[in-house]
């Protein structure tokens, strides 16, 4: 005789509708950016009432902060070419599998003020490259990678260059590895 499945308590119900609140509110961020997006169509999205949104959640900041959190590892060489590996190795996975949360505030960061400082900070607390990167001009190498990283990943997934977005993410590392190399080793 089959046993009946075991309801979900209450506060797994909560978890998983703040889950598919939060997933719907990524994939409406990176999709029609920070402006665009109303709490009422996130609730939409999500099959919630907006009201169960803003109990959950608190604002639309609030829930954009979250919404953009990653999971992207922490660069941890000591040494430049263990940074460039390292960075490397990120920018092959994020070719992989599609950043939602990043693309998210990527996105919205051309015209939400907060996203582009969520940019800017997250991305300096994950990638902290320059002091692995010799030299005077250490600092402004790390931001021109970060550059560099930040706009293969835009031109794949939300811009969409055909060649870029259909192109083995091995073979786009490869084409850069010698770009991240040169501006993570110390000058000759």
């Amino acid at each position: 005789m089959n046993e009946p499945t075991p309801r979900s308590s209450r506060a797994q119900q909560r978890i998983d509708t703040q889950d598919r609140i939060l997933a719907a509110a990524r994939q409406l961020f990176a999709e029609a950016g920070y402006d665009r997006t109303t709490i009422r169509a996130v609730a939409a999205a999500a099959q919630v009432d907006a009201g169960l949104v803003m109990h959950y959640f608190g604002s639309k900041e609030k829930l954009f902060a979250l919404s953009t959190r990653t999971d992207t590892p922490l660069v941890t060489g000591d040494t430049p070419e263990e940074v460039a590996e390292q960075l490397l190795g990120i920018l092959r996975q994020s070719l992989i599998e599609e950043p939602i949360g990043s693309l998210a505030a990527l996105r919205s960061m051309l015209t939400h003020p907060d996203a582009a400082a969520e940019v800017g900070n997250a991305h300096a607390e994950r990638v902290k490259v320059s002091k692995a990167i010799p030299g005077v001009d250490g600092n402004l190498r790390a931001a021109v990678l970060s550059a560099i990283l930040i706009g293969v990943v835009l031109g794949r997934h939300l811009v969409k260059l055909e060649e870029l977005a259909d192109a083995d993410p091995d073979e786009i590392v490869e084409l850069l590895r010698p770009v991240v190399r040169s501006l993570t080793k110390a000058e000759e």
